[in-house]
């Protein structure tokens, strides 16, 4: 009997969450009949579960219908702010944390110093009062809180507990449990470039399998095959930053030369030079003949690295990362570039640009939440 009773429990989760799922990919809501007839359901069976959902606060009335000639039926809706989640992006010594609500819309947003530390423990101590301050500035709740997604930039393990290896924070083989423990709610880890290429997937959902390469201080990426993230038998997917594009080159952080990353991080056209981004690309546009030098041979070994991701996955590419917002103007030549170096394809229109140029990491890994209530409601 028990286990009757169980079958029939799920059985009527499954039917709320095929409703909830089902207003959620109709932004502007539904009326009852047309959720009931789209879905094979029976009013009641509909109107009971609606009424379930309108008392927990995750639907809510959003007007009414077009008339069709008799009283206008009332139109339902999700309620997006209903629950939020954090995702935060760590760096060496910057949190950026966003607060996203359940249609991944950024709901609040700071980027925060924090001391270096190699200590995991004492990093989650920096963050956990980080994140308080931070809901009790934008006054949001912690109850509706599903939890907190943070992004790291090195590689983690396949259970997600420990990071092998992370040359930015100065990190190998450590232990991110002492992390999690100290912060007060729900915490998965996640690569930071993966997080930037799920967040990108969920954006566009038009592409059904895409190479996401992250152009930041280091250059990272993703790989999404129908949506579903492929880490590789190692965790290591994505890693396109050590794509070989100049063999002897420039040395890289990895210790080899020649890498992407040495060619084609925020690095080289910002610390290299003393200036930041946003000056390197206020005199390249005024004509710097240093800085035009310098960002030919970047678009240059940038397009032989996406020319080896084509050529290896035949899928499109998305470039990503705080970068990215800076490409448009060059991206017809990127493409050229990149096209010269593909012998199947003359344009190389799979090359894109991205549509979260600047907060792509923490709505990323926020996502892992949002999707997981969708998926359990």
């Amino acid at each position: 009997m028990e286990q009757l009773n169980q079958t029939a429990t799920e059985r009527r989760r499954i039917t709320r969450n095929r409703i909830y799922r089902y207003l959620y990919a109709a932004p502007q809501g539904r009326a009852k009949q047309e959720i009931a007839d789209d879905l094979g359901l029976s009013l009641p069976t509909v109107q009971k579960n609606l009424n379930e959902l309108l008392a927990a606060g995750l639907v809510c009335p959003n007007g009414e219908c077009e008339s069709t000639g008799g009283r206008r039926a009332a139109r339902l809706a999700v309620n997006e702010n209903a629950r939020f989640a954090l995702g935060v992006s760590v760096s060496g010594e910057h949190f950026r944390i966003l607060a996203a609500d359940l249609r991944l819309q950024e709901v609040a947003y700071r980027k925060c110093t924090h001391p270096r530390t190699t200590d995991p423990a004492a990093l989650g101590r920096l963050l956990a009062a980080e994140l308080a301050r931070f809901l009790a500035d934008f006054g949001l709740n912690p109850q509706k809180l599903l939890g907190a997604g943070v992004a790291l930039p090195g590689i983690l393990d396949a259970g997600r507990t420990r990071l092998l290896n992370s040359p930015t924070l100065h990190l190998r083989d450590a232990d991110l449990r002492p992390l999690a423990a100290a912060l007060p709610c729900a915490v998965q880890f996640c690569n930071d470039a993966a997080a930037g290429g799920y967040a990108e997937w969920f954006a566009r959902r038009d592409l059904g399998s895409m190479a996401y390469v992250s152009l930041e201080g280091g250059v990272g990426g993703a790989v999404l095959l129908g949506g579903t993230p492929y880490a590789g038998a190692n965790g290591r997917s994505g890693e396109f930053g050590h794509i070989c594009v100049q063999p002897g080159g420039l040395p890289c952080q990895c210790g080899r030369q020649g890498c992407l990353e040495a060619y084609c991080s925020s690095a080289r056209i910002s610390t290299d030079l003393g200036v930041t981004v946003e000056q390197f690309f206020e005199g390249l546009a005024a004509g710097n003949l240093a800085y035009r030098t310098l960002w030919q041979d970047y678009l240059t070994h940038l397009a032989a690295g996406l020319a080896a991701v084509r050529m290896t996955l035949d899928c499109d590419i998305v470039l990503g990362g705080y970068l990215a917002q800076y490409l448009g103007p060059y991206l017809d030549e990127l493409r050229r570039l990149t096209a010269a170096r593909d012998p199947f394809d003359d344009t190389a229109a799979y090359v894109r640009l991205c549509r979260y140029p600047r907060h792509a990491v923490p709505l990323g890994v926020a996502l892992h939440f949002i999707d997981r209530f969708l998926q359990e409601l």
